[in-house]
């Protein structure tokens, strides 16, 4: 069957209801109306919370109506592994992640899986990650770390508590510019975001918005919010280009990520990446590659300075690594194995891709209970598949970075930790992302003591990613790294070294 352009399923398909023979079987929302549907005491600007609000009420799996459209949630951990088979199911490309197709087009994370530039940049760019590739980032990583502690300094020393996101997004922004793309935003010079991180702050939020209201009435109920759209598109695209022209005139870069896109052809096919897709994959870097990074931090900074028995036993592993040791080498982090678990731990409870999307390549029944036709999908709800209670226990809702032992690792089932996604399109920068942040963990708490607002409660923010809203803390700096009084073992869980996910990814 010939599939569109616009959501890469059959022709004539058009609905969730259409591939789910027995929809009828799976629970949704009561007081469902019969046009709007299950809009009633919705909250759209927490969409990714209002459906963990239905999980718990409705069980493993569910479906949701909006004008129209249904669509089916799932988050059992038993339905999540069936749906993993590669063979049956694909990366559905829908939702917001569609809606971002205007800014971001064929590039990794947004291509429609028929569409032949995803595969030829995978190959082109996959060498980008390599070990030896990531070494080559680890200075450039230090010396970013290194602004944003001496920003942090100059906040403790003027008596001012740090703002957390607005900081890791800084971070982690300046790592992935430079280290891909050469390029210095000036982010810690400046008292207000980039206008960059801006612009696609309006796209993510933009994205998320165009979900919640009837596509037929969108023209006019986003008239002004899809203008500022085009302006930001426009903004992105402006600036990328710069970086590109730059890159050009210069004569080429140390091989990173920039220079793959514009020199390497593909080992097999010969073929290059066009002038177009270069933008769109630098613009899926750019904005992919620093946005579930600042989030991931901000949570694992938040969770630290609410357990500070964590935060000892972390801090403690540090002193006992690192040392004295003014900047620690490469295989100094992978040894970082308690932090790592921090990490993994803050992911679980706040994934901050909060979901992924699967597609029926053929006719099938989906773990012997649900038939699909191809093209059905369905969305992982990965907040709720991290709390499954039959995987992680009556608990699931306690933080608790044991969970992540290796011990528990090895006993758990596969495919319950998925803050990468899964599979061939799981995220082809997820071991720089780790990389980074256990780095920048072990930096900061080899520096500060963190001190939590006794008056803040977490509250999640929604713009397709997720981050701690209004987080900040106050910190203390550290004298000097003490004897460590708690001893980490090496235990052998290689967590740090390697990814125990098997993919919101490409």
């Amino acid at each position: 069957m010939a599939e569109t352009r616009q959501t890469g399923l059959p022709k004539g398909f058009r609905g969730a209801e259409q591939g789910w023979p027995e929809l009828h079987r799976i629970p949704h929302p009561p007081r469902r109306l019969p046009l709007a549907g299950d809009v009633l005491g919705v909250d759209r600007r927490r969409p990714v919370q209002d459906s963990m609000r239905f999980g718990r009420e409705l069980g493993p799996i569910f479906r949701r109506r909006a004008f129209g459209n249904e669509f089916v949630f799932l988050w059992g951990s038993r339905l999540v592994a069936d749906l993993a088979d590669e063979s049956r199911f694909a990366k559905h490309v829908g939702l917001g992640i569609a809606n971002l197709r205007p800014v971001a087009g064929d590039g990794l994370f947004t291509a429609y899986n028929h569409e032949p530039n995803w595969q030829l940049a995978h190959d082109v760019l996959a060498p980008g990650f390599s070990r030896e590739a990531m070494e080559g980032y680890h200075g450039m990583m230090l010396g970013v770390a290194a602004r944003l502690t001496g920003h942090w300094d100059r906040e403790l020393a003027a008596g001012r508590a740090v703002d957390v996101p607005g900081d890791m997004t800084k971070l982690t922004l300046e790592t992935i510019s430079r280290t891909g793309f050469g390029h210095d935003f000036g982010s810690f010079e400046r008292d207000r975001p980039h206008p960059f991180v801006t612009a696609m702050v309006g796209t993510l939020t933009y994205a998320q918005r165009l979900n919640s209201v009837p596509v037929p009435l969108a023209p006019l109920l986003l008239r002004g919010a899809a203008r500022r759209n085009a302006a930001d598109i426009a903004f992105l695209d402006r600036t990328v280009d710069g970086v590109v022209a730059a890159r050009r005139r210069s004569g080429g870069g140390d091989g990173d990520l920039l220079d793959r896109m514009l020199d390497t052809a593909h080992p097999e096919t010969g073929e290059r990446l066009s002038a177009e897709n270069v933008r769109k994959q630098v613009i899926t870097f750019l904005v992919a590659g620093h946005e579930t990074t600042s989030g991931a931090l901000s949570f694992a900074l938040y969770y630290l300075a609410r357990h500070p028995e964590v935060a000892a036993k972390a801090r403690a592993e540090v002193d006992r690594v690192w040392g004295d040791t003014a900047e620690p080498g490469y295989d100094q982090v992978a040894r970082l194995r308690y932090v790592r678990r921090v990490l993994d731990e803050s992911l679980r409870l706040w994934p901050t891709a909060p979901g992924y999307a699967r597609e029926a390549r053929e006719d099938t029944v989906l773990a012997g209970e649900h038939p699909m036709r191809r093209g059905a999908w369905a969305l992982v709800l990965l907040p709720m598949l991290h709390r499954d209670p039959e995987v992680w226990g009556e608990d699931a809702e306690r933080f608790d970075p044991d969970r992540f032992d290796a011990g528990a690792v090895r006993a758990r089932p596969p495919h319950t930790f998925k803050p990468f996604g899964t599979g061939a399109r799981a995220c082809i920068g997820r071991q720089f992302a780790l990389h980074e942040a256990t780095l920048v963990l072990g930096l900061l708490l080899r520096r500060y003591e963190l001190r939590p607002d006794p008056d803040y409660r977490l509250r999640v923010t929604e713009r397709l990613t997720l981050m701690p809203e209004g987080l900040r803390l106050r910190l203390e700096r550290r004298t000097a790294p003490a004897p460590a009084p708690v001893t980490v073992p090496d235990d052998g869980s290689g967590s740090a070294g390697r990814c125990p996910v098997h993919g919101a990814g490409e």
